[in-house]
């Protein structure tokens, strides 16, 4: 049975029937393709390697899965373009699913994905760990880098000390994810929207028009105070940490990770620190997310053995070795779903998604 012949068998008789038979065939088969692929978000890359690795040491019989940082938008593209063995099998995401990408999964012939929350990140602003930037709230940050803060023309902020009196004479200049990323997505939501909006003025635009809201609310100036520093959030670590003067936009997890070189700027007075992102105190706070494309679980050998490892305790958990990552667990409730949704494979309720 080839890859696209185990889907058909899939559709024909029902999800969780075909998935036994399929993956049975397809073990006798050569025709499918039995390394899984998975493409998406780079800060949720170091979480699923780490789940990949110890697939692999699991379950010697199966290929080590490939994982892939292509960013959380432009992996959700590559997983919803189509069936068969050309096509990704899963996608990580630093935001949830949008209805449009729903919307181009059913185009092209992508019915049912499973939704796992692999936990929680902290969206962090971080500085060198020689530097000593003061706390930011999102006010300063949208002050900072809006194209046209509120409405009222082009941004003419030179200096962070132009934008809160309070905040040094330093240059503007934060290096950040380009808009492929779901970190850029959730950056506009944590960030730039909240600080937008703290002007009542935006609190009414929002209802009147809301495609002018979005526009001043979330364009970016462009004339180098914003950088894209791409998808490889280790990039922007080694920027910043080579440059004092200037900031960086990324996950907890890499902060942790190069501890070392890099801290957090405060936001509004609060740490990034795992008890604070866990806790919600953390303003930044997101949750992070894998799909995985149901109709591929027949055609791809060790498909169900690899979401049973991602959604077990002593991986996701509060002692679970992707903590040593830097990986906030999700709340015990959001665990103990998930669980149950990678054992059964339950589908996404799509209707929840907007």
């Amino acid at each position: 049975m080839n890859f696209l012949a185990a889907i058909r068998v899939s559709a024909a008789l029902g999800f969780g029937l075909a998935v036994t038979l399929a993956a049975g065939l397809a073990a006798c088969s050569g025709g499918s393709r039995t390394q899984i692929r998975i493409v998406g978000s780079s800060t949720v890359y170091p979480f699923t390697t780490a789940v990949a690795e110890q697939f692999k040491r699991k379950w010697p019989q199966f290929p080590a899965p490939i994982v892939e940082s292509t960013g959380t938008g432009g992996g959700i593209k590559l997983m919803c373009a189509g069936l068969g063995a050309q096509f990704p099998d899963a996608s990580n995401a630093s935001r949830r699913i949008k209805r449009s990408e729903l919307d181009d999964c059913a185009k092209h012939g992508v019915k049912g994905l499973i939704e796992l929350q692999v936990g929680i990140d902290g969206l962090v602003i971080a500085q060198a760990r020689g530097a000593s930037f003061p706390s930011l709230t999102e006010r300063d940050v949208y002050l900072a880098l809006a194209a046209n803060p509120f409405g009222k023309g082009p941004n003419t902020a030179r200096t962070w000390k132009d934008v809160n009196p309070a905040l040094p004479a330093i240059r503007i200049e934060v290096i950040g994810p380009p808009p492929t990323s779901g970190t850029r997505d959730s950056f506009n939501e944590l960030y730039m929207l909240k600080g937008c909006n703290s002007e009542p003025a935006m609190q009414a635009l929002k209802k009147s028009d809301e495609t002018a809201h979005k526009k001043i609310c979330e364009q970016v100036r462009e004339d180098g105070a914003f950088i894209e520093g791409g998808e490889n959030d280790n990039l922007i670590v080694q920027k910043i940490a080579a440059n004092p003067q200037a900031l960086g936009v990324f996950g907890f997890s890499f902060m942790e990770e190069n501890s070392d070189r890099v801290k957090d700027v405060p936001l509004a007075g609060v740490t990034a620190s795992y008890d604070n992102i866990a806790s919600g105190t953390y303003p930044a706070s997101r949750p992070l997310f894998i799909y995985i494309k149901a109709q591929h679980v027949p055609a791809v050998r060790g498909m169900r053995e690899f979401l049973a490892e991602y959604a077990r305790e002593s991986t996701w958990g509060r002692a679970g070795y992707l903590a040593r990552k830097g990986l906030v667990a999700a709340p015990e409730p959001v665990r103990r779903a998930g669980e149950v949704t990678a054992r059964n494979l339950t589908l996404l309720d799509e209707g929840a998604i907007k």
